[in-house]
């Protein structure tokens, strides 16, 4: 595992027109002193030794002892992390939800077992080990399998990807190479599922000090020991931009209680479930969507109708009855692969207890007479999310990383209608994972049902093809 801070420098253009350039921590004591006078910009930034910019920072305003964690949150922060696991990355992005960043995805990229974290990292007990790496050997075979065969039918049936007319008909180079990379997506969005949840993944992250000392609290009072490592890395990288906040980024008591606590009620979560946990005896659950919607006192159908008025595109107005409608929407069962990506709208609050309730492996994309393996690997990803249900009925923290990125897990978010529209918005279409689209299209119906007179004004299924 590695994490390196990126500093960032003034543009040409900048540095040209004689624009200031500051660390991190002296915007945030220059933007702080605004709060104490109204000297101007002009200055604050006079009282800036330009060979002691460290110093500066308490010359201009005493941070620490001022104590207001706001100002913090003027101090912005940029990290790359290499090598951390695909539940990890799934598990910072939920405790930072506003973050700006990207993470290498596992619909354009195919992994191998050379990428999969070593046991003792990840806080496997060594009587379980061996059985832990034959399991995995298992899902990355079943992968493979399912990516050659996947990809030998996009070959051998284009029509079975539902590319756009003008794309497939495209004979230029630049059309071809597009048709071509459709088509590695199509394998890959249905051979993902069997993915550990322990492979490595990279993430890069843009937040404020504030929001990456959190991260540390939160990182350094879990139990495992690769939360920790990453939350180590992270404070050794933060003394660099930002050392007069590092007293804060510590394991801290009540978070540790609170999230033993958490993880006390997944594990009674699990036990309340029947045995066996899936509906009925297959593999995969029922994702059963479900919408709440709370409107404002003084709104109808038509008002909230009338608030996509002028809605023309997802980034679009919404009207002020819409944007004050609260929504909580969710669903049953989703494979983790989806919820990643669901998780990180930046909106409301989302909650995911990662009780494992089924397995799904693209079962309804299979056409009838398609090759077996594609059916026979099903047992592999719903054997790996068997054994994780397992390990957290025992009390083992390490139980996530028996799973897979088919695993499914209950998923909710509560967020307001505006932001609900355009995740719809933008999971639906050419453009989205048929997952994704499935799933919100399964939500919009639902609110179709409360207010009929949006349909039509919402613009499903308006995403760009990729």
């Amino acid at each position: 595992m590695k994490v390196v801070h990126v500093a960032l420098c003034p543009t040409e253009a900048s540095a040209k027109a004689g624009r200031p350039a500051l660390t991190p921590e002296l915007l945030a004591a220059s933007g702080a002193r605004y709060s104490r006078n109204n000297e101007g910009l002009e200055n604050i930034l006079g009282k800036i030794d330009p060979n002691n910019l460290d110093k500066s920072v308490d010359g201009i305003f005493k941070m620490i002892d001022y104590g207001h964690q706001s100002i913090a949150d003027m101090a912005p922060v940029a990290m790359f992390m290499d090598d951390m696991s695909l539940w990890l990355a799934y598990h910072v992005w939920s405790l930072c939800p506003v973050a700006g960043g990207q993470e290498s995805s596992t619909r354009y990229i195919g992994l191998s077992e050379d990428s999969l974290l070593a046991p003792e990292d990840l806080g496997i007990p060594q009587q379980d080990r061996a059985a832990w790496q034959a399991l995995m050997a298992e899902c990355f075979a079943s992968y493979q399998k399912c990516l050659s065969v996947w990809d030998e039918m996009a070959v051998s049936d284009p029509t079975i990807m539902r590319i756009p007319r003008e794309v497939a008909e495209d004979q230029s180079e630049k059309g071809q190479k597009k048709l071509a990379r459709m088509r590695r997506n199509y394998a890959f969005d249905r051979a993902r599922y069997y993915l550990p949840v322990a492979a490595k993944t990279n993430v890069m992250l843009v937040m404020s000090a504030r929001a990456w000392v959190n991260l540390c609290q939160q990182l350094l009072s879990h139990p495992l020991p690769e939360p920790k490592k990453l939350g180590t890395l992270i404070a050794k990288e933060l003394e660099l931009c930002a050392p007069r906040l590092l007293r804060h980024a510590t394991a801290k008591k009540y978070t540790e209680q609170g999230i033993e606590s958490g993880f006390q009620h997944v594990r009674q979560l699990a036990r309340n479930l029947p045995n066996p946990f899936v509906h009925e005896t297959a593999s995969q659950h029922p994702a059963n969507a479900y919408l709440e919607v709370f409107p404002p006192r003084d709104a109808n159908g038509q008002s909230i109708a009338r608030s996509l008025d002028h809605h023309e595109n997802r980034y679009a107005w919404f009207g002020e009855d819409i944007q004050r409608t609260a929504v909580r929407f969710g669903w049953e069962a989703v494979a983790i692969a989806e919820i990643r990506d669901l998780n990180r709208h930046r909106t409301g609050t989302k909650y995911c207890p990662l009780v494992p309730r089924g397995f799904y492996g693209a079962q309804d994309q299979i056409p009838a007479d398609a090759n077996r393996e594609l059916r026979d690997n099903l047992q592999t990803g719903f054997k790996a999310t068997v054994n994780g249900m397992e390990k957290l009925k025992a009390g083992d923290w390490s139980y996530i990383y028996w799973t897979v990125l088919g695993t499914q897990y209950p998923f909710e978010h509560t967020t307001t209608a505006d932001k609900f529209i355009y995740e719809a918005e933008l999971r639906t279409g050419l453009g989205a994972h048929y997952k994704y689209a499935e799933h919100l299209r399964e939500s919009l119906a639902l609110w179709y049902q409360k207010y009929p007179a949006t349909k039509g004004k919402i613009l499903e299924g308006s995403a760009e093809p990729e």
